[in-house]
């Protein structure tokens, strides 16, 4: 196969999503709230280790799982029964790792999520019960007290012939306000003098945009120290919470780079409004050489003391795709007229992506490509 730009000859099940716009059109403000956090104002991963009790023979394995056995011990112990050297080998019983997330301000008596994950040999954690469990920050202090029914919203069956059936993940779960929250995190905002966003999206006209928009309200109180932070100092006379009310609802105009991204495996292609195409000219189609085999066979007459032979015929056809002509596009093209000129020209959209980096490797594409 022989091709011209580019060409896919199977048929692909592609799709493409692309953001049309022109230059004309009005550009949408965010809030600033949208497109910057505060420095500090953040969640916390916890986790904690436990066990989950009642189950209905699915739990883990004694003998194959130690850590199980040593924790029910422990626990057995704890509550004044002594089962070490014995053979227990119940199955009710299987080892969790339990993970939430402690949000910012949370303070002691608060209410958490958590999620609820085997990590042993435990078939099914459905119908079970976590026994109270600590869980603990990155700095090994205990945040919050975890414990419940756990909920799998999972369907698991098995016969005596060894056939299953399962539905979702029956090994993990969660647990609707199953932590109660024991200890603050200490971050003070009330006593900081100079707050700190942080844009989402690097980047130093947006963060030249967002001071601006703030000493308009607020004159004097921000300052870009780079493309991701700007500085803010509260006016006097005003709390900080208030001051961040104010300051996260105010409209910015977010400045975005000229990017294109590719999924070449699902065939999707996302273009922002500034990218731009200097003059080039397309061209799209594609030449297919079929070569056919038929093999014949020449059988020798009898008792003539010859020998059978295989001769092979072959068929060479040539189909050449026609109708496509090559498409000049103009100097500073749009998002918009660029896609309206490859379109033009009925390419698919996994041609739209071999004609795009053939576009940016002639230089012609104004805009980074990235391949996720």
């Amino acid at each position: 196969m022989q091709k011209f730009l580019t060409t896919f000859m199977a048929p692909i099940a592609a799709f493409a999503i692309m953001a049309i716009s022109s230059p004309d059109t009005a550009v949408a403000q965010s809030r600033i709230k949208d497109v910057a956090t505060v420095e500090g104002v953040r969640s916390n991963q916890l986790m904690g280790y436990g066990l989950v009790v009642g189950l209905n023979g699915t739990g883990d394995s004694l003998r194959n799982s130690p850590f199980t056995r040593q924790s029910v011990e422990g626990m057995m112990e704890r509550q004044g029964v002594n089962i070490r050297g014995t053979t227990a080998n119940t199955k009710n019983v299987a080892a969790v790792i339990i993970t939430a997330e402690l949000p910012p301000f949370a303070v002691p008596g608060s209410r958490l999520d958590v999620t609820v994950s085997a990590m042993g040999d435990a078939k099914s954690l459905l119908g079970g019960t976590l026994m109270v469990t600590a869980l603990q920050g990155a700095d090994g202090q205990v945040y919050a007290v975890a414990q419940g029914a756990v909920q799998t919203g999972a369907v698991s069956a098995s016969g005596g012939s060894g056939s299953s059936i399962t539905r979702g993940v029956p090994t993990a779960g969660r647990i609707a306000s199953g932590a109660v929250v024991e200890r603050e995190t200490g971050f003070n905002l009330q006593n900081m003098d100079i707050l700190r966003l942080a844009l989402r999206n690097p980047d130093f006209t947006t963060a030249q945009r967002v001071a601006a928009s703030i000493n308009n309200a607020f004159p004097g109180t921000a300052h870009a120290e780079n493309g991701t932070v700007i500085a803010l100092r509260a006016p006097q006379g005003q709390s900080i919470a208030n001051f961040i009310s104010s300051v996260e609802n105010m409209p910015v105009e977010v400045d975005s780079p000229a990017k294109v991204v590719i999924d070449e495996v699902n065939g999707v292609i996302v273009m922002g409004e500034a990218v731009r195409v200097s003059t080039v000219a397309i061209a799209q189609g594609n030449l297919t050489v079929s070569v056919q085999e038929n093999p014949s066979v020449s059988q020798p007459n009898p008792f003539s003391n010859g020998q059978t032979v295989v001769t092979a015929q072959s068929s060479v056809q040539v189909d050449e795709e026609t109708g496509r002509q090559m498409r000049i596009v103009g100097s500073k093209t749009s998002l918009s007229s660029l896609v309206n000129g490859l379109n033009a020209l009925g390419v698919s959209p996994r041609d739209m992506i071999s004609i795009l980096q053939a576009i940016k490797a002639a230089g012609a594409l104004q805009a980074d490509i990235e391949v996720i």
